[in-house]
């Protein structure tokens, strides 16, 4: 059952509400195009398969590893993009801000602001989002445990904010990989929180000599069903139609053509628990 929150920000959609909801879209807007296609795709397969959708794309991609690598159209551009796609197919959507003075700007445009795992401890920008009024999706960062995830959501709380989500992806295993441990998402969801799984970001592989993040999104699948088993509320995942000229993310975003099939076994599996 989703929570009330949840229940009035899909009230435009059609779903079973014994279903997952999902977030998903290209991982920055790239295009007016691109987002338009992901986003009629999308949303198409989880009006027929019952799913509560969300649309999500980064208006501006403020943590690349590289200084050489693409961040965005521009402020202004993206997050009217976002606000197009919202109002066309009548979706709420989001995007991630990476400081204080981004968050009301953006909740002008969006209608879940995301923190960046890095960010999560980042009070000023905690308070920020939640003085917006928006439903507020804190992703753990790779270097902290489920249950201490509880002082971030308190922050949320204290500001006078209850619209607030957890999102698992993945822990910092070594320089250049990560690790799920499915014990975050029960104990994330012991904090009061839809908790989302990262289906995309959790098969990351950062820090390459190269300058661009490595990723294994042949196990995209595995995340997923994964999450799905272990009690996950909403899952994560960054799409694309040919993730090998994505602009960003490139190496772990699931190719577009290969969401449906997925989404119909992961429907099958959240019925058969």
């Amino acid at each position: 059952m989703l929570a009330p929150f949840l229940s009035d920000l899909f009230s435009n959609q059609q779903y079973d509400s014994n279903n997952f909801f999902l977030i998903a879209g290209p991982c920055v807007v790239e295009s007016e195009e691109l987002v338009m296609e992901v986003a009629d795709k999308v949303y198409g397969i989880c009006r027929n398969l019952g799913i509560p959708y969300v649309f999500k794309a980064s208006y501006r991609k403020a943590n690349r590893t590289s200084a050489n690598s693409f961040t965005g159209l521009g402020d202004d551009t993206g997050l009217h993009l976002l606000k197009k796609v919202g109002e066309h197919y009548k979706l709420p959507v989001t995007s991630d801000v990476h400081a204080h003075d981004e968050a009301a700007v953006a909740a002008e445009y969006i209608d879940i602001l995301q923190i960046p795992a890095f960010l999560c401890r980042q009070t000023d920008l905690l308070l920020a989002a939640a003085d917006t009024g928006k439903i507020v999706n804190v992703k753990k960062g790779q270097f902290l445990s489920g249950p201490s995830m509880q002082f971030a959501a308190e922050k949320i709380r204290k500001a006078g904010n209850d619209k607030v989500m957890l999102t698992e992806r993945g822990t910092t295993f070594g320089y250049q990989d990560l690790v799920v441990d499915y014990r975050n998402i029960p104990w994330m969801k012991e904090h009061n929180a839809p908790v989302i799984m990262d289906c995309t970001h959790s098969l990351q592989q950062p820090n390459q000599t190269s300058g661009v993040t490595g990723g294994n999104p042949q196990l995209i699948e595995t995340i997923a069903k994964a999450a799905i088993a272990t009690g996950a509320d909403g899952l994560f995942i960054e799409t694309h139609p040919n993730p090998a000229v994505a602009k960003s993310d490139g190496a772990n975003m699931l190719k577009l053509d290969l969401l449906e099939g997925l989404l119909e076994k992961l429907v099958r599996l959240r019925k058969a628990i």
